[in-house]
């Protein structure tokens, strides 16, 4: 009874810092000003060539600054991570291919929106790094998983 009542709780948890998650991801991919969100551009801008800008960016690193390689190459893993490691937590969907296609489809909801409105672009880069890491996030919950099963058989 009481782990039932744990898992539920855990379950509420996780489906609560999900939908928080999916919030800021929504704001901050698409309407932050802070990531130049500001207006709408007045042409469309994609990228459909894989690597194409990751190596743009590592080759002009010096050019563009550390901080705009690291927003750009590493900072699109990382802002998947929590999406990775709450979407088993609160679904009933808790294996490596569901999550790996719903990081993909999540990314590839938000280019494709950018790309429509114009404000940012549709970048095929983003949507392998933002996947990449949907799956950190999911290597991370499985081992956090993992941790907190053993620790309650050990109880």
């Amino acid at each position: 009874m009481v782990k039932y009542k744990e898992r539920k709780r855990l379950r509420i948890l996780g489906k609560v810092l999900f939908v928080c998650y999916v919030l800021f991801i929504i704001y901050f991919l698409l309407f932050s000003e802070w990531y130049g969100r500001t207006g709408e551009m007045s042409e469309y801008r994609y990228n459909l060539v894989l690597f194409k800008e990751i190596r743009r960016f590592l080759t002009y690193r010096e050019t563009l600054g550390t901080f705009a390689v690291l927003t750009n190459v590493v900072g699109n893993v990382v802002i998947f991570v929590p999406f990775g490691f709450f979407m088993p937590m609160a679904s009933k969907y808790r294996n490596f291919f569901m999550t790996v296609c719903y990081s993909f489809g999540l990314s590839l909801c938000v280019e494709v929106f950018q790309l429509l409105t114009r404000v940012g672009s549709f970048d095929v880069d983003d949507l392998l790094l933002n996947t990449i890491g949907g799956l950190a996030g999911y290597i991370l919950f499985v081992i956090c998983n993992a941790i907190r099963r053993r620790y309650h058989a050990k109880k």
